[in-house]
């Protein structure tokens, strides 16, 4: 009986659900970033122990169950940080996260439920070579960028700048506007971009699509990635891009390069706080001025209050539909609509 794999998310850009492949384990210098690899499933197996597939849907596992991800790197500061370089010689690594993100985890917050256990039991192979995320990118000419764009950034990971995509998108959407909704950096996970699709984007992207398992890579290796992402972007030809830099600017996920390729497009800048003296902080270390501050340090009017006290920018809550109005006038105005 041939062996049933799962496909976690970070193999929606490949065609190993359609293609005949191998597995054989390499030897550890033939290891790189990207790289399609087996993980299975061993013990200490949880209730929460799942995989996001290739349609986004969550699979639960049990013990012996093989998942094809990729090799990557995290630094979670809220979640969990670990990378395919610190696999020691048990071959034992976790699902950083449910997208299939494969690496041996060195930090773990508290706060984060079990990660799943793997054992490495090899390579995805095609003629006795390793298949990789970049081997399903295409070749498509680097196009300009002058697409207008809302960039959605954050004090911290979990400040609420997928949800406040949502919301941006769904204003847009009652505008009549073509909108793309964009993750550009961040730790792979399909169900962020495919919230901004339920919210109603024509079309949605992240660094998936470049080939990348996470966006930690050397900076000018992820600037040559996301031009290839924003030209992709480009020949959609939206009215309007919303795109999420995921985590903050100073983590290693290269927000900083996202900003310089950005800014000649950028036409509103909205900033989501975990708290309101983190607006602060952001603002003034990193020369960043929003034109809204949003997120879960807006989650009450107490909040609201004192955002707009401290940095004296607009902070508007989202989730409510009382925002709406003011939410509509500042995209209005920003676009020149």
């Amino acid at each position: 009986m041939s062996d049933k794999y799962f496909f976690a998310s970070l193999s929606r850009i490949s065609d190993l659900e359609s293609r005949p492949f191998s597995v054989c384990p390499l030897p550890r210098y033939q290891w790189a970033t990207g790289d399609y690899v087996v993980g299975e499933v061993i013990p200490p197996v949880y209730q929460s122990s799942s995989v996001e597939l290739t349609n986004g849907r969550i699979a639960y596992l049990l013990e012996g169950d093989l998942i094809i991800g990729a090799f990557g790197i995290r630094r979670a500061t809220l979640e969990a940080v670990g990378d395919w370089q610190s696999i020691e010689s048990d071959d034992r690594m976790e699902n950083m996260t449910t997208a299939g993100l494969f690496g041996r985890v060195t930090s773990k917050s508290f706060l984060l439920a079990p990660l799943t256990s793997l054992l490495y039991r090899g390579h995805v192979l095609r003629d006795g070579q390793k298949v990789c995320m970049k081997d399903f990118v295409s070749n498509l000419p680097v196009l300009p960028y002058n697409c207008p764009t809302i960039l959605i950034v954050g004090t911290s990971m979990s400040a609420g700048k997928t949800t406040t995509a949502r919301a941006i998108i769904h204003q847009l959407k009652r505008m009549d506007l073509k909108v793309v909704g964009a993750k550009l950096t961040g730790a792979g996970r399909y169900r962020d971009i495919l919230s901004m699709g339920d919210a109603g984007a024509d079309k949605i992207f992240d660094f998936v699509d470049v080939g990348l398992p996470s966006s930690i890579v050397p900076p000018e290796e992820f600037r040559v990635c996301v031009r290839k992402l924003l030209s992709a972007i480009a020949t959609e030809n939206p009215d309007v891009v919303v795109a999420e830099a995921g985590a903050s600017p100073f983590e290693p996920y290269n927000g900083s390069v996202v900003l310089e390729e950005l800014k000649e497009q950028i036409r509103c800048t909205v900033l989501c706080a975990s708290d309101p003296y983190a607006v602060v902080g952001v603002s003034r270390s990193f020369g960043l001025t929003p034109d809204l501050i949003s997120g879960i340090a807006t989650s009450t009017t107490a909040g609201v209050e004192l955002v707009e006290k401290l940095s004296g920018v607009k902070a508007l809550t989202l989730s409510d539909r009382k925002s709406v109005p003011e939410l509509t006038q500042i995209l209005k105005v920003k676009l020149a609509l």
